[in-house]
């Protein structure tokens, strides 16, 4: 059975979390946990883990029930391309990539899309990852009222000083 061919999701509907298949649970939580800054709200045993942002009961689900020791998808394969993870401000985009440079983490890429600023890097298992800031809505549209994606590069040097200007205007 389909819904007629008018049915849209709702303009307020949102992907609430993403679960994952993972070779090492504990080297998958130190990743999301320690590097990306995700909070551990539940596990079960050594098998799974839950982690959110502010208190959600779960971003990220990760697991190693039918993935313990296994091998990083093949290239050419179907499966996960990437999930999003959106932070609220410029600057907290900026903080997430200081952390990986500081964790020493490799970035896949980066572009601005005109919507968003993105940057792209795998998890330990090669789950791909997108950290996203998005534009306000109001620059998303061309003039003919289509989204304006486009793909060019993103601006590091202007991005990063994002975390000098908040060092200047936090109170003291």
């Amino acid at each position: 059975m389909t819904d007629p061919p008018d049915y849209r999701a709702p303009a307020t509907t949102r992907i609430g979390h993403v679960h994952l298949r993972v070779s090492d649970i504990e080297r998958s939580v130190a990743f999301y946990n320690g590097v990306m800054g995700f909070d551990v709200v539940a596990r079960y045993g050594t098998q799974a883990a839950f982690l959110s942002a502010g208190g959600y009961h779960h971003h990220l689900g990760l697991n190693t029930w039918e993935s313990a020791g296994g091998a990083r998808p093949a290239r050419g394969t179907t499966g996960l391309y990437h999930f999003a993870i959106n932070y609220p401000e410029r600057v907290d985009l900026a903080r997430a990539l200081k952390r990986l440079m500081d964790a020493g983490w490799p970035i896949g890429g980066a572009s601005d899309h005109g919507t968003h600023e993105a940057i792209y890097l795998d998890d330990p298992d090669g789950n791909g990852i997108e950290l996203a800031w998005d534009r306000d809505i109001s620059f998303w549209h061309a003039e003919d009222g289509t989204i304006r994606m486009v793909l060019e590069p993103l601006d590091f040097a202007g991005l990063l000083a994002e975390l000098e200007l908040e060092s200047v205007t936090a109170p003291a």
